[in-house]
């Protein structure tokens, strides 16, 4: 990888750190300079200005501090000079180590269900979340982003898996029990509630609506079946004949609850419903139907077209932010932020909830979420890690020639000093 592709996946953050590691590299760098000119210079003229062996003696000092702190700092990242020595490049040549040691830490330290609670016991996440979404803007947005989500999952949905899927749970729930029995006790509690009645009106309402629209229906059904030699204004006659009395006989029946028609209606039902419920023959017949139609493909289509029906609605409605469902999904979170906010039982049990639940999920994944760490550090190049970790660390460890820069030579003039006083005295 050349310098100008790695630089190009350098954020704006880690050129600020790239730049300011030069200088301070610069700035240890040109003390150990300024040390090895100053102890050449000292070693040069000490003998003509004694008092300059001090000078010297803690510049040598703090070349010594500066190269020994240099070679450190560097073997961490890489080889000094270009020399394999043991212990040296020790981040590239332990990069999985240290990932793996790093990962233990983090699950150790933090992943740790008592961690986690005393952290959330700090706060009330109820409370942060009921003053958010009591806020409609917020509760809008909630909205927005969850129909968002719901339209990427209708998409991701698969035809004809959802299809299959409603074909079997209709199968497993709808077609493995025998209906007739079934529709025998629903059938007689409606019947005894009077259910059917309502059925009856409208079914009255719907044939008079539809025969006063259309007066000529009944030709083909009473004129037609009359002889050729009958004239035609007696089967105009007839017709309207007919047309009248049937209307008649449907306003009769919603007008009288006690209409023999209505009467009949009624004895048959309760007999079917009778039927049902304890005639094994009535329950062959049904169960053959039901037969029928599962090995038609109508049970396929019937899926398809249900799905077909949800999918279109639902998505239509998440689309559009004036859609019913979603002003209803908006005003819902605005209540359960309103809620949450004002009700500290319901608020202490959801607090309660999450902790435990947090807790669970740390306890039961804590390895697998520090297993994150070591996974990736194991996936990144070794050069690239070198460069990342010393852009984050490399300034401050700059800091550490410096240091041994200044304390090397404090050293080198105290050892020097104390060496000259112990040889005055022992001269």
């Amino acid at each position: 990888m050349t310098t100008t592709t790695r630089d190009s996946l350098l954020t704006e953050a880690d050129l600020e750190r790239r730049a300011g590691l030069r200088r301070m590299k610069l700035i240890a760098t040109s003390l150990l300079v300024l040390s090895a000119i100053v102890f050449a210079v000292a070693f040069a003229l000490q003998d003509r200005y004694p008092w300059l062996a001090f000078v010297r003696a803690a510049a040598e000092g703090a070349m010594v501090g500066a190269l020994a702190d240099w070679f450190a700092v560097t073997a961490l990242f890489r080889h000094p000079l270009g020399l394999r020595i043991p212990h040296t490049a020790i981040i590239p040549n332990r990069k999985d180590e240290i990932g793996e040691s790093l990962g233990e830490f983090v699950e150790q330290n933090f992943l740790s269900d008592e961690v986690v609670r005393s952290k959330l016991a700090t706060f009330s996440v109820a409370d942060r979340l009921g003053a958010w979404l009591s806020d409609p803007v917020n509760a809008e947005r909630a909205s927005s982003e969850g129909a968002v989500m719901a339209q990427g999952l209708l998409r991701f949905l698969g035809d004809d898996d959802v299809e299959t899927l409603i074909e079997r749970l209709a199968r497993e729930h709808l077609f493995d029990r025998e209906w007739a029995p079934a529709l025998g006790r629903v059938g007689a509690e409606l019947v005894a509630a009077d259910q059917q009645r309502a059925i009856v009106d409208a079914l009255v309402d719907a044939a008079e609506t539809w025969l006063t629209a259309h007066p000529d229906a009944l030709g083909e059904a009473v004129s037609g079946r009359l002889p050729r030699w009958v004239p035609g204004f007696a089967r105009d006659l007839a017709d309207e004949r007919a047309h009248r009395e049937l209307i008649g006989v449907l306003n009769a029946v919603r007008e009288d609850p006690e209409h023999p028609l209505r009467v009949a209606i009624d004895g048959y039902l309760v007999d079917l419903t009778d039927r049902l419920q304890h005639d094994p023959e009535m329950g062959e017949r049904v169960e053959e139907m039901k037969a029928e139609f599962l090995e038609s493909p109508r049970l396929r289509s019937f899926a398809g077209q249900l799905w077909e029906a949800v999918k279109t609605t639902l998505g239509e409605s998440l689309a559009d932010p004036a859609s019913p469902l979603r002003s209803s999904v908006t005003s819902t979170l605005v209540d359960l932020g309103v809620r949450l906010s004002g009700d500290r039982t319901l608020a202490a049990k959801i607090d309660a909830w999450i902790a435990d639940a947090a807790g669970y999920a740390v306890q039961k994944y804590r390895h697998d979420l520090a297993s994150v760490i070591s996974d990736t550090v194991k996936r990144w190049d070794a050069r690239e890690t070198t460069e990342k970790i010393e852009l984050q660390v490399g300034r401050d460890l700059q800091f550490i020639r410096i240091n041994g820069t200044v304390v090397g030579a404090i050293a080198g003039v105290g050892i020097f000093a104390i060496a000259t006083a112990v040889h005055a005295l022992l001269a």
